[in-house]
């Protein structure tokens, strides 16, 4: 593809919509630059990060810029410039401000992790076989031979199709 200003190789591809209308423009390198449409933004993680943890803590910027880590020296406002922990212990030190934070991200606050769908199956088969279990301890006690025979078969009926082959 060539350039719309020369008759260079276009290496700058442009995509406008107006009005619902698609518009495509191509440029070569030095055109691109002459037209000023290479701006170079420098991604600024630091700041993007500074950004996000000022929102989740607010009013509490006093108190946490006191914040120390015994361990490792790191302060809280070192971590919010760096965007890093110093040491696992900064995790524990910073857990109030760092909670919020970590719930926008990672949508909780436990790790859980990827549960392969076979396994979930066999979860839930376990816990039920479990509940049974504990329902049949109750019916004994309670000397209720029937339903304890009863949840017996329920039981042994569950362990078997849970078995391979």
């Amino acid at each position: 593809m060539k350039c719309q200003s020369c008759e260079q190789s276009a290496t700058v591809h442009l995509t406008e919509i107006v009005n619902g209308k698609k518009k495509e423009k191509h440029f070569c390198q030095d055109c691109a630059q002459k037209l000023e449409l290479l701006k170079q933004q420098e991604l600024n993680l630091t700041a993007i990060l500074q950004s996000v943890i000022g929102q989740h803590v607010g009013g509490q910027t006093d108190e946490l810029s006191r914040l120390t880590c015994p361990s490792c020296g790191i302060k809280y406002m070192e971590f919010k410039a760096a965007g890093r922990c110093g040491c696992p212990q900064d995790y524990q030190i910073f857990r109030e401000p760092l909670m919020p934070l970590l719930e926008r991200i990672h949508r909780g606050r436990r790790h859980v992790g990827k549960v392969p769908p076979h396994a979930l199956k066999h979860a839930a088969l376990q816990a039920e076989l479990r509940e049974l279990r504990q329902q049949l301890r109750n019916a004994i006690e309670r000397e209720a031979y029937e339903d304890a025979a009863r949840l017996r078969d329920q039981i042994k009926q569950k362990e078997n199709a849970d078995e391979p082959g």
